[in-house]
């Protein structure tokens, strides 16, 4: 059974095992890298989850630590989705759909009007989770990539106001 925990400044052992996890198994897929994040002790896993107005959450599946993403708020009704990670054991299960799906219920009860994302190019498996999930392409380019030539891919959807909002 997958389930979805929010967390907040005291789960920071949660939220580092899970980001340890994805840079580890997936260092393709993010901007960060394994050895940015093995500097700084409890104050900067506590402190990236206080960071103001965001919203981490945490997926398990049976009890393991299975996948996670970010919301964090933007300006003029845009919210952004970051750090998405489904562990290999949990992948096809759903669980990246209700991740997204969780950061989207944030952002419109946040009143965001949009909700967007940068990919890092060549992650084809990943632009596809989006677009299945309603993210369109845009064109806009990302920030650059480590290479110094790259840059990401943005992608954005259109949120509906939240239910009796």
């Amino acid at each position: 059974m997958v389930r979805l925990r929010v967390l907040t400044a005291n789960d920071w052992p949660l939220w580092r095992e899970a980001r340890l996890a994805a840079l580890t198994e997936a260092p393709h897929a993010f901007k960060s890298r394994l050895a940015d994040w093995h500097r700084g002790g409890e104050e900067r896993w506590r402190a990236r989850l206080e960071t103001p107005g965001t919203y981490n959450v945490v997926a398990s599946l049976n009890g393991r630590t299975a996948g996670m993403a970010s919301g964090v708020p933007g300006e003029g009704g845009v919210c952004e989705l970051r750090s998405v990670w489904v562990g290999p054991g949990a992948r096809g299960l759903g669980v990246a759909d209700r991740l997204i799906a969780a950061v989207e219920t944030w952002a419109r009860r946040s009143g965001a009007t949009t909700l967007k994302l940068a990919v890092i190019p060549g992650t084809d498996p990943a632009v596809a989770l989006y677009r299945r999930n309603g993210f369109v392409l845009t064109g806009e380019r990302g920030d650059l990539l480590p290479d110094g030539v790259t840059t990401e891919q943005v992608m954005t959807k259109p949120l509906r106001p939240a239910e009796g909002g």
